[in-house]
C-alpha cells in the first residue's frame, strides 16, 4: 500500500525526541539544524526506518501536523491486542510547534474541505516568504513527481532500501511552506511490496492513480458532508461559490441578494473542469442497490426525489422574499444536470415559473432575459404560468409608451404559440393579487377585454353513478328556480341552522384553527397534593425562563446555519431558508407544548427520535401554510365562499350535493382574488425531518431543570441545573430505537402541579361546523388546515401519481362519498357519557371494558434468592408485568382523552370530517373523538339531527338492542322482538339504574351500547306517542362476514353464498358457527384415533373461539396470527388447561383452515389466483400491484423494499433524495400476500360509498364503520333497500374480467420481450401472460337473490 507523507523539520525533531528510546544514549546526539540532519547518513537513514514502520496514513489540514503516531516497533512489540474493526475512518492529526505537539484524531467525514482548500491554495508569496526565512536554497534540485508523465522516472528501479525515501531530494523550503499536494512524496510500508512496485511500471501506475482518486475523494467529502451515505460524491452537486449579502441572512424575508446568472455559472465550472481535466478519471461504480431496480431506475429516482426537493424549496424561496437565492439554487442544480448529462428534463418550465413570479412580485422585469436563455437552451415551451408571470411584471410598471410595447410584444408572441389571453387568465393559478394585476395588464393594451371562465365539470363519469347527471344544471344556471319542489330531498341541511348560527360556528372554528390548537379541561380526578401552589409557581417561573432561553437558542443557531451556509457552496438548498420563511415566535410556541407533551408522556414507551422530529417538522410546515394562506389572501376568500355555502346549506332546496355547490361557489369568486385551487405544496419528509430535529436540538441542549426545585424547605439555595431531557435506547424487537425522556424532576413538577387541562392540536379535533367538501384531492377537510385526502406513508408517490393523472370526474365518487359522511352532524350522548366518566373517576372496571389507572397495578416483587432457571422466570414475569403496565396507561390515557374531548363538546353540535385509506376505506380523521372505534366510544355519538320513529321505528330499535347482546344470533327477526317484549323489564331498569340496578346491560356482548339502547328505549317506552318521538339514535345494519360475502359474489358460489346469507332464508345462517360445527366433527374423529389434543379440546370448540379466525382470513390472516388468535380465547376460558394453550391453538389453526377450504372451494380459488399473479407481477415485472376499483379509484400498494438505513447527517444543507416507491424494487412477501385482502377491502369500500351517495340522494342519513351502516331507525328500511340493491349493481360489473383485462394491458409481455432461450426469466414471462388471463370458473348463484335476503345486512 503506498504511503504519503511530507515531513517538516520542526516534525523530524519531535520525531528524534520521540525514538530516543530507539538509540544509544552516549551515540545519540540531536542534530542542531536540517543540514547537520542532511550530513549524517546514519541518523537519515533511521529516520527513515522509523517512518517506514508507521502503520497509519498522513493526512493535511489548514495549520496542523497531520502525521500518523503509533509507537515503533519497540514499544509495538511490548504489548499486542486484537484491534476491533473500525465502521468509521480516522485520522490521527499531529500539530507540531516550537514548544509543543497537539495529537488528536478526527473522523475522515468531517474534514472541512474549507481548509482544505486553504492548505491547497496558498500563495506563491507565501511560499517565497518561508525561503527568505532559511535563506539558503538546496543545489541541484529536482522535481520530484511533478507530473503524471514523469512519476514513473522519478524513482529508480535499483533494488535499494535508501531509494525508498531518499531526503537528499526533498525541498525543505517546500516542506516548510506546506504546499505538499502538488508534489507529494511516496515510500512504501513493506520492503517485499515496495520491491514488487518499483520492479512493474503497471504497479506504480496503480499507486499514482491510487493518490489521485483518494485525494479527490478527501477533497469532496468536506464540499459535501450531507450527501446520504451510498449516494456518489459527484450526484447533484454543483461547484461554485456565490457571494451572500450578510443582510440576507439577517433580516427576516427580506434581503438584497446578489443575482447570479448562468454565465456566472459556465465561467466557474469551465475553471473547475479544467483542474479536473488533470485528475485520473475512476472507475466505474458497479450498480448495486437493494431498493433499486437497476441504475436507470435508480437515477430516475435521484431525479424525482430532486425534483420534488426544488419544488418545494423554490416555493419556500419565493413566499419568504428570497428569489435570488432560490435561482441560484435552481441554476446549480441545473448546470450539475446538464454537465452529468443525465437528468436533461430535471428542471421543467413548472421551476421557472416559481422564480419568474418571485421576480414579477418585485417588479424585476431585467432578470426575465436570463430565465428566458435558459428556457430556450433547456428548449422548453411557455405555458399559461409563463405568461401570467411576465404580465403580472409588466403589470406592475408603470404605464408607458415602452411598458406597453412590451406587453403587446408578449401578448403577439402567446397568439403565436397558440395562447390566447383568455386562456392565460382561465388556466392560471393566482396568489394574492396576482389576477387583478396581470388583468390591468392586459387591459391596458385592450380595454375592452373581459374573461370568459371555463366552468368546472359537475357530472359523473362512472356507469354506477350515472343517472345523477340528469339533475345536474350547468354552471351559471339557477339551480333554486328550476327544481322540482316535490322531488328535491336534499340531505344537507344541518337541523335547520339559519346562516347567522352556521357563520357563527365558522368563526370560532376559525379561531382554533388559527391559534394550532385548543386547550379543554381533563376529567381525571384532582387529587391535589399539599405543594401544588408551589409547584405551579415555580412551573410559570420555569416556562418564562424557557421561553427566553428557546428565543436565544433560535437566534443563535439560525446564526450558525447562516454562518456555515457562507462558508459552503451557496447554490444548494439548506433549511436556514425553510426555518426563516415563518416568524421565529412560532418555533418558541410549538416548542413550549412539545416540552410538556413529552413530560406528561408514558413511562414505559415513547415515540421514537425519527417520528419526535418528524412530527415536529409537520407541524411547522402547518403553520407555514396557515401563515402563507393569510399572506396571500386566501383565507379572505374562503371566508367570502363559506358565508355563501352556509347560505345554501341553510336553504337546501338544490339537487346540488355539497361538492357540486362548492365548485359553484369557487367558480362564481374565479373573477378577482386568488385561485382557490392552487396546491400548497408539502415540504418533502427529509424537510421535516430535518426542521423537526434543528428545533429538538435546542429542546435537548438548551431547556434546564433545576433538580432540587421540588425542595420548599432547607436554607441551601445551590441550584443543580440539569437538561431537562435526555435520550435513551430501548429494545423494539430485533431492533433498537432511540427514544427521548424528561427528567424525571420535570416529570414530577408537571405531576404534582396538575395542570387539570389537556391541549390538542386543532387538526386531531371534530369540528364546529361543516367541513369543506372536497372538491378536488387537495382541497378539502378543515377550513385552514391542510388535511390528506389518503393516509399514505411519506415514500408513496406512486398512487398520488395515478391520481394527478387521472380526470377530475373519475374521482368524484369517492370524493362525494367522504363529502357525505363529514355533512353528519353530530352530539355527545350525555347520558352514557356520565355513566363512563362515573366508572372512569372511580378506578375503572376490565369487565366493562373501562380501563384501569396503571397506579392500581400492584408492583412487581423479586425474589433474590432463585436458582438460575428460577431467574430466568423471574426476568420473563418482570417483562410481562412491564408490558401489562405500559398496555394499561396506554389504554388509560386513550380513555382519558376520549372522555375529555366528549365531555367538552357535550353541549355542542361537531361535525367529523373524513379521508381515506390508500384501498379507498374511509376514517374520520379525529382520532379521539369518533364513532369508529370501540364499544364505549360508539357509544357516546348520537346524530344531531333528530327523526320521528315512524311506523316501524321502536321495532327497530328494539331489534337493535337484542342484536347488541349478541344472544339471539340463530333467531328470527320475530323471535328477537318477542325476546325484546321479555327482557322490557331488565331494559328499563338498566335505563333507570345503570350502576345500582341488576345491571342486565352489563352481560351484553357490547355493553355500553346496550346501555345507550336502553336509555333510548326508555324515553320512547314512556312517550306518549312511539311514532311522534324524535330520536337521534342510530340503529346499526351489520354485515354479515362481509369479506366472504364478496368472495362468494365474485365466483357465484351457490353455497359460500348460502352460508353468508346472500340468499333468502327463514332464518339466518351463522357462518362461524358452521365452522366451528365442522371442525367439532374433525375433533371427534381425532379422539377416536386417539389424540391426546383433540381429547383435550373436548368442550372447548366453541363459536367465539375460531370467529376472528374465521373472519380475518379473507383478509390475509396467516397460520400464525391464526394461531395467536385462538391462543387468545383459550387463555380467556377460566378452565381450560393453560399448559394446552399453545398445543390446542396449533391444532385449531389447523382444522379451522381445513374446514374453511372444505366448505368456500371458490373463495380458495379466487384468492390463490390473486395472490399468484400478485407473485408474478413483483417479482418478474419489478412492478408494484396496481387496480381501479369500480367507481374509478386507483389504488396502489406501496410495499417496496425498506430503506437502507445509514447515518443520517444533518446540516445546513437539505439532502436531495429521498425514499419513493415509483422507482424501487417492490416487496414481493408483502404485495402477495397483501393483494387479496386489500382488493376485497377495495369491494366493500365501492359497496359503502354506492349506499352512502344513493342515501344521500334520497335524503337518508348515512354513516358507515367500514361494512357497518348507520341510520336513523325510521329509515332503516329504506337504507336496507338501497345496501342491497348497490350490492347486486356492484357485482353485476365484470369486475374480474376488467381486473383481468387491466393487469394485461399493464403487466404483460409481448413476443419480442421474449428469448425464447428456454432460461427462467423467460419461461416466468410466459408463466404471467397464462395466468393473467385464466381466471377462476364462476358458479350459478344468481345474484338477485340478495334483493330478498333478509340477513344480508341486519
Amino acid at each position: 500500500m503506498s504511503r504519503i507523507c511530507a515531513i517538516k523539520w520542526s516534525c523530524i525533531k519531535n520525531i528524534l525526541m520521540f525514538s530516543a528510546g530507539n538509540f544509544p544514549v552516549k551515540q545519540f546526539e540531536s542534530p542542531k539544524s536540517y543540514s547537520q540532519l542532511l550530513d549524517n547518513p546514519t541518523l537519515k537513514y533511521r529516520i527513515r526506518d522509523f517512518i517506514s514502520g508507521k502503520r497509519q496514513r498522513a493526512f493535511f489540514n489548514i495549520g496542523n501536523r497531520l502525521q500518523s503516531t503509533t509507537m515503533g516497533h519497540a514499544l509495538r512489540n511490548r504489548k499486542k491486542r486484537v484491534v476491533k474493526p473500525r465502521y468509521s475512518k480516522y485520522v490521527e492529526l499531529l500539530e507540531v510547534t516550537d514548544i509543543s505537539a497537539n495529537e488528536r484524531k478526527s473522523r475522515v467525514k468531517r474534514l472541512k474541505a474549507k481548509k482544505l482548500q486553504e492548505f491547497i491554495n496558498k500563495t506563491q508569496a507565501q511560499i517565497i516568504e518561508k525561503r527568505s526565512k532559511v535563506g539558503k536554497r538546496t543545489k541541484n534540485k529536482k522535481p520530484i513527481l511533478n507530473k503524471l508523465g514523469n512519476r514513473v522516472g522519478a524513482i529508480s528501479t535499483a533494488d535499494s532500501a535508501s531509494q525508498q525515501f531518499d531526503i537528499d531530494e526533498i525541498d525543505r523550503t517546500i516542506l516548510e511552506s506546506g504546499m505538499y499536494d502538488d508534489k507529494p512524496l511516496i515510500y512504501f510500508g513493506k520492503e517485499e511490496y515496495m520491491k514488487r512496485a518499483i520492479n512493474s511500471s503497471e504497479g506504480f501506475q496503480n499507486i499514482i492513480k491510487s493518490f489521485n482518486n483518494y485525494r479527490d475523494i478527501i477533497e469532496s467529502v468536506g464540499n459535501d458532508p450531507q450527501a446520504p451515505v451510498g449516494i456518489p460524491i459527484h450526484s447533484y452537486s454543483c461547484a461554485f461559490q456565490q457571494d451572500h449579502d450578510a443582510d440576507e441572512l439577517l433580516d427576516h424575508l427580506a434581503g438584497d441578494e446578489s443575482y447570479i446568472t448562468s454565465a456566472n455559472i459556465d465561467s466557474k465550472l469551465k475553471n473547475r473542469a479544467n483542474v479536473e481535466a488533470a485528475v485520473v478519471a475512476k472507475a466505474k461504480i458497479r450498480f448495486k442497490s437493494n431498493m433499486n431496480k437497476n441504475e436507470t431506475q435508480e437515477r430516475f429516482a435521484k431525479e424525482k426525489a430532486l425534483r420534488i426537493n426544488l419544488e418545494s424549496y423554490l416555493n419556500v424561496c419565493v413566499s419568504a422574499g428570497m428569489v435570488n437565492r432560490g435561482v441560484s439554487t435552481l441554476l446549480a442544480y441545473r448546470q450539475r444536470a446538464k454537465k452529468k448529462f443525465e437528468t436533461q428534463s430535471l428542471v421543467t418550465i413548472d421551476l421557472y415559473n416559481i422564480v419568474l413570479h418571485g421576480f414579477a412580485a418585485k417588479g424585476s422585469l431585467k432578470h426575465f432575459q436570463d430565465i428566458f436563455t435558459l428556457i430556450e437552451e433547456d428548449e422548453l415551451n411557455f405555458n399559461e404560468q409563463t405568461y401570467a408571470a411576465i404580465f403580472e411584471c409588466l403589470g406592475r410598471a408603470e404605464l408607458s409608451e415602452e411598458n406597453l410595447q412590451q406587453i403587446k410584444q408578449f401578448a403577439e408572441m402567446a397568439e403565436k404559440n397558440g395562447i390566447t389571453l383568455n386562456q392565460i387568465m382561465d388556466r392560471s393559478v393566482f396568489t394574492a393579487d396576482q389576477r387583478d394585476i396581470v388583468l390591468d395588464a392586459i387591459r391596458r393594451l385592450y380595454p375592452g377585454f373581459s374573461v370568459v371562465y371555463t366552468p368546472p365539470t359537475l357530472s359523473y363519469n362512472n356507469e354506477l353513478l350515472n343517472q345523477f347527471n340528469v339533475h345536474v344544471l350547468p354552471v351559471g344556471e339557477s339551480s333554486l328556480n328550476q327544481i322540482d319542489h316535490s322531488l328535491c330531498q336534499n340531505k344537507i341541511k344541518s337541523k335547520c341552522y339559519s346562516k347567522t348560527e352556521l357563520e357563527q360556528m365558522a368563526r370560532e372554528q376559525l379561531k382554533i384553527e388559527l391559534d394550532g390548537f385548543i386547550t379543554i379541561q381533563s376529567i381525571e380526578n384532582s387529587n391535589e397534593f399539599g405543594n401544588v401552589d408551589y409547584c405551579r409557581r415555580k412551573l410559570k417561573e420555569l416556562e418564562v425562563q424557557w421561553r427566553a432561553q428557546i428565543n436565544a437558542a433560535i437566534l443563535r443557531d439560525l446564526n450558525t446555519l447562516r454562518a456555515q451556509i457562507r462558508y459552503k457552496p451557496s447554490g444548494f438548498m439548506n433549511y436556514h431558508t425553510y426555518l426563516k420563511a415563518i416568524d421565529t415566535s412560532v418555533y418558541t410556541n410549538i416548542l413550549l407544548k412539545e416540552i410538556y407533551k413529552l413530560a406528561e408522556g408514558s413511562e414505559t414507551f415513547s415515540p421514537t427520535v425519527g417520528q419526535l422530529y418528524r412530527e415536529l417538522g409537520q407541524k411547522v410546515q402547518q403553520r407555514y401554510h396557515i401563515e402563507l394562506r393569510k399572506k396571500n389572501g386566501t383565507l379572505e376568500k374562503m371566508e367570502e365562499i363559506y358565508s355563501s355555502y352556509c347560505d345554501l346549506l341553510h336553504e337546501t332546496n338544490t339537487y346540488d350535493n355539497c361538492r357540486q355547490m362548492w365548485q359553484r361557489l369557487v367558480h362564481g369568486h374565479r373573477s378577482s382574488g386568488p385561485s382557490m385551487d392552487a396546491k400548497y405544496i408539502n415540504w418533502p419528509s427529509n424537510v421535516q425531518y430535518g426542521v423537526g430535529r434543528f428545533l429538538y436540538n435546542i429542546l435537548m441542549r438548551d431547556i434546564k431543570i433545576d433538580a432540587h426545585i421540588m425542595r420548599q424547605k432547607g436554607k441551601s439555595k445551590q441550584q443543580n441545573i440539569l437538561p431537562a431531557f435526555y435520550t435513551l435506547f430501548r429494545n423494539q424487537g430485533r431492533l433498537v430505537k432511540e427514544e427521548v425522556k424528561a427528567h424525571p424532576v420535570l416529570a414530577k413538577l408537571l405531576r404534582t402541579s396538575r395542570q387539570q387541562t389537556l391541549t390538542f392540536d386543532s387538526s386531531l379535533v371534530p369540528m364546529l361546523c361543516p367541513p369543506q367538501p372536497w372538491s378536488t384531492p387537495n382541497n378539502g377537510g378543515y377550513i385552514l388546515n391542510k388535511s390528506d385526502l389518503i393516509r399514505l406513508p411519506h415514500q408513496a408517490v406512486q398512487q398520488w401519481e395515478r391520481i394527478n393523472s387521472m380526470k377530475s370526474q373519475d374521482i368524484y365518487p369517492a370524493l362525494d362519498s367522504l363529502n357525505q359522511l363529514s355533512i353528519v352532524a353530530w352530539r355527545v350522548n350525555t347520558c352514557v357519557l356520565d355513566v363512563i366518566i362515573n366508572v372512569f373517576k372511580n378506578g375503572g372496571d376490565d369487565k366493562l371494558n373501562v380501563p384501569r389507572s396503571p397506579s392500581t397495578l400492584p408492583p412487581y416483587e423479586e425474589n433474590p434468592v432463585l436458582t438460575a432457571t428460577e431467574r430466568w422466570k423471574q426476568f420473563k414475569d418482570k417483562l410481562a408485568h412491564r408490558r401489562k403496565q405500559g398496555d394499561m396507561y396506554s389504554l388509560w390515557c386513550d380513555t382519558l382523552y376520549r372522555l375529555s374531548l366528549a365531555n367538552h363538546y357535550r353541549d355542542c353540535v361537531f361535525w367529523l370530517p373524513h379521508n381515506m385509506d390508500f384501498r379507498g376505506r374511509v376514517y374520520p380523521i379525529p382520532p379521539h373523538l369518533n364513532h369508529l372505534g370501540s364499544d364505549l366510544a360508539r357509544s357516546m355519538l348520537i346524530f344531531d339531527e333528530a327523526k320521528p320513529l315512524g311506523t316501524d321505528g321502536f321495532s327497530w330499535l328494539k331489534l337493535h338492542c337484542v342484536n347488541l347482546t349478541g344472544a339471539r344470533k340463530p333467531d328470527s327477526v320475530l323471535e328477537r322482538l318477542m325476546y325484546a317484549e321479555e327482557i322490557m323489564n331488565d331494559i328499563l331498569d338498566s335505563a333507570d339504574k345503570p350502576l345500582t340496578g341488576n345491571m342486565w346491560w352489563a352481560q351484553s356482548e357490547e355493553p355500553w351500547q346496550t346501555l345507550a339502547c336502553c336509555m333510548e328505549i326508555s324515553k320512547v317506552y314512556r312517550s306518549k306517542n312511539h311514532e311522534e318521538f324524535l330520536s337521534r339514535f342510530p340503529i346499526h345494519q351489520d354485515g354479515s362476514c362481509n369479506g366472504l360475502q364478496h368472495y362468494a359474489a365474485l365466483g357465484r358460489d351457490k353455497a359460500g353464498a348460502i352460508s353468508v346469507n346472500l340468499a333468502p332464508s327463514p332464518l339466518p345462517h351463522d357462518v362461524y358457527s358452521a365452522v366451528a360445527a365442522l371442525v367439532e366433527k374433525s375433533r371427534i374423529s381425532d379422539k377416536e384415533k386417539g389424540i391426546q389434543v383433540a381429547q383435550v379440546l373436548e368442550g372447548f370448540v366453541r363459536r367465539r373461539v375460531i370467529k376472528q379466525t374465521v373472519m380475518t382470513t379473507v383478509y390475509g390472516v396467516t397460520r400464525y396470527g391464526a394461531r395467536l388468535q385462538i391462543a387468545r380465547q383459550l387463555k380467556d376460558i377460566e378452565n381450560f388447561p393453560k399448559d394446552w394453550v399453545w398445543p390446542a391453538s396449533t391444532y385449531l389453526t389447523s382444522k379451522t383452515f381445513e374446514s374453511l377450504r372444505e366448505m368456500f372451494t371458490s373463495t380458495r380459488e379466487i384468492q390463490d389466483w390473486f395472490t399468484e399473479c400478485a407473485r408474478l407481477i413483483s417479482g418478474v415485472c419489478g412492478q408494484n400491484i396496481e387496480w381501479i376499483t369500480p367507481l374509478g379509484f386507483p389504488v396502489v400498494q406501496p410495499y417496496s423494499r425498506p430503506e437502507v438505513k445509514g447515518t443520517t447527517r444533518i446540516g445546513a444543507r437539505v439532502t436531495e433524495t429521498m425514499s419513493m416507491d415509483l422507482f424501487e424494487r417492490p416487496n414481493v412477501i408483502k404485495q402477495k400476500n397483501a393483494f387479496p385482502p386489500n382488493f376485497i377491502h377495495s369491494l366493500d369500500s365501492s359497496h359503502m360509498m354506492l349506499t352512502s351517495l344513493y342515501c344521500a340522494h334520497r335524503g337518508i342519513t348515512f354513516v358507515s364503520v367500514h361494512d357497518c351502516f348507520w341510520t336513523h331507525a325510521c329509515t332503516v328500511p329504506e337504507m336496507n333497500k338501497i345496501c342491497r340493491e348497490q350490492f347486486v349493481s356492484l357485482h353485476s360489473q365484470p369486475i374480474l374480467e376488467n381486473l383481468s383485462a387491466f393487469m394485461k394491458s399493464k403487466y404483460s409481455f409481448t413476443e419480442s420481450d421474449f428469448t425464447n432461450d428456454g432460461s427462467v426469466d423467460d419461461l416466468s414471462k410466459r408463466r404471467l401472460n397464462r395466468i393473467l388471463g385464466q381466471m377462476p370458473k364462476k358458479g350459478d348463484f344468481d345474484l338477485k337473490n340478495v334483493l330478498n335476503s333478509v340477513y344480508f345486512f341486519s
